[in-house]
């Protein structure tokens, strides 16, 4: 089943291409608002999903195209991304120590919304091409022979980072946590219509230009070791996020007026648009190209406001 927001957060299942209005089906979840009504929904799924499927088969659709699709997630409690997660190509000679970061839940945004690059002295403005998952009952300390069973689904996650922001150092949570910097969806896709999330291709395109182009199966540390080490951390909620991280090696600038589109098999395909109303800019070259022409560092900014002349 896909289930997405749409237009005034109404709840929707995707029919083919058309979006059923399925509200009434959950109307009796508490809720404060589209954020924990969907927790809710996922939380006791089991209870509502005969219900859900017979209503997105008789309800008359609209056209994906003539709605407003919303974050599927509006504000998880939690959003985990897993940070170096990637054999890049099998250009590394050893998977990296399990690491991940918090990202802030304000920075959630769907489907044609718009990233915006802040006033702030980034070498350079990236978003990474993630596959993340969405936790459908509670795992604290679960052993990852026991994992899977914890997933509910599936969207596309788009993690903005502002890098080399000054001191040098730890600086993931301004790098990461901006307003905007957590694009998703546009739906969400039950596990049981991903077969093998470890084998999923996924694409990024920049202004039609495709940009990232790897496949799950380079994941240094399966979905199952993922959360079995986040939850080792701290709970995980029904609706919580956890992002499996990216190969980076097809990393390029966003930059003012880009059109960012993320597409995994199965899960549909995210739209999002950049703003920088300082139009700052950069060469349009990925982290391979400067590999391939034996050049060191981060794409240098070009013009604009930190532009370093």
């Amino acid at each position: 089943m896909k289930i997405l927001f749409f237009d005034d957060f109404k709840l929707g299942v995707l029919r083919e291409n058309m979006v059923v209005d399925v509200s009434e089906v959950v109307r009796d979840i508490p809720r404060t608002g589209p954020y924990n009504l969907i927790s809710g929904l996922i939380e006791r799924f089991a209870d509502y999903r005969s219900a859900l499927e017979k209503a997105a088969a008789a309800g008359k659709g609209v056209p994906l195209d003539r709605v407003r699709v919303r974050p599927p997630l509006p504000r998880p409690c939690n959003i985990d991304c897993m940070a170096v997660n990637y054999m890049e190509d099998g250009t590394r000679k050893e998977p990296a120590p399990i690491n991940a970061f918090h990202k802030s839940s304000g920075c959630v945004i769907g489907d044609g919304d718009t990233m915006v690059l802040p006033d702030v002295p980034a070498t350079i403005f990236e978003g990474e091409a993630e596959v993340a998952l969405v936790i459908g009952k509670r795992a604290s300390n679960v052993k990852a022979a026991d994992a899977m069973a914890h997933v509910f689904g599936y969207t596309n996650f788009i993690d903005g980072s502002a890098r080399g922001l000054p001191p040098a150092g730890n600086t993931f949570y301004q790098m990461k946590s901006r307003g905007t910097f957590a694009p998703m969806g546009p739906y969400i896709v039950t596990a049981d219509e991903v077969k093998d999330p470890h084998h999923l291709q996924v694409r990024l395109w920049v202004n039609g230009e495709l940009r990232q182009n790897f496949n799950t199966s380079d994941m240094a540390h399966g979905i199952p070791r993922c959360i079995e080490w986040v939850s080792s951390i701290h709970a995980l909620e029904p609706g919580d996020v956890l992002a499996t991280g990216t190969n980076h090696r097809g990393l390029s600038a966003f930059q003012d007026g880009d059109l960012i589109e993320l597409e995994t098999e199965g899960l549909g395909r995210l739209h999002v648009k950049v703003r920088d109303h300082l139009k700052r800019t950069w060469a349009r070259e990925t982290r391979l190209d400067r590999q391939t022409k034996g050049l060191e560092g981060q794409t240098p900014q070009l013009g604009g406001k930190y532009a370093r002349l």
